[in-house]
Parts: C-alpha cells; structure tokens; sequence
C-alpha cells in the first residue's frame, strides 16, 4: 500500500496543486484514464469545500489530502479540522449558518455526483471525504 499526503495552508491558490498532485498520483495508481477527469473535479471540489470550512471557523491549520493506492482500488481522503456536527443534525442557528449549510449540502452533492464510493464524516474535531475508484493493474509488455 503506497501513500501520498498533502497538507496545505487553507488558502483557495492551493486547491489546483491539490487536484493536479491528485490526478498525477491517481494515473500513477491504474486509475482509468476516462475517470481522471472526475476525479480531478472532486477533488477540487473537496478540497475548495475544506478551504471554506477552515476560513470560516477561523482555523490556521493546514488542509489534509491522502492519496491511497491499495491493490485493486485508489482512494483519496480530504480532512479538514473544522467542528460540527454531521449533516442533519444542526441546531437552527444564524442565517449565515444557513447560507454555508447549502453550499456545504451542495459541494457534497456534486461530489456525490462524481464518485460512485463516497463516505463522509464530521464531528467536533472535524470531517473527512473519503473516495474511492477502482484501479487496472498494469499490463505486462512481453518482449
């Protein structure tokens, strides 16, 4: 099992060094060629949603990006350290709690939209997205 991990500062100039490691780590791994596309927009996307989760609660420390090649699967982990409690569960607050509840719903939503494998998690330490795709293991070139 081979790792990459990637911390940035919370910083949006950021997001597109994210995406691009991503998508050299995620061909590297047998991820179809096809696919790479999405998996550089999800990863952008979490990672923009994880830069506004930090820059809205105030948080300095960096965004975390875990690139996992297993053997038949790749999977990308974006964490973020901003509290909360999971989607569904807030309490009604202030009106631009609101407003960063939808664009949070819908960051998910087109991450959802774009990886079949999907888990997220949040709590009061923080959240995590994880994706997976499935990997081609490289073909031998016979002499």
């Amino acid at each position: 099992m081979a790792t990459v991990e990637l911390r940035f500062s919370a910083l949006p100039e950021h997001v597109r060094t994210a995406r691009l490691v991503a998508a050299a780590v995620a061909r590297r791994a047998g991820v179809d060629e096809a696919v790479l596309d999405e998996v550089r927009l999800a990863v952008g996307e979490a990672c923009t949603r994880a830069v506004g989760l930090h820059q809205s609660a105030g948080i300095t420390a960096p965004v975390k990006v875990q690139l996992v090649e297993e053997e038949k699967q790749f999977s990308i982990e974006v964490g973020d350290e901003a509290p909360r409690t999971a989607p569904g569960d807030r309490a009604p607050g202030a009106a631009g709690e609101d407003v960063d509840s939808e664009e949070d719903e819908m960051g998910l939503a087109v991450i959802s939209g774009l990886v079949d494998d999907v888990e997220v998690t949040a709590g009061e330490h923080g959240g995590q997205i994880r994706m997976t795709w499935p990997t081609t293991p490289p073909t031998a070139v016979l002499p």
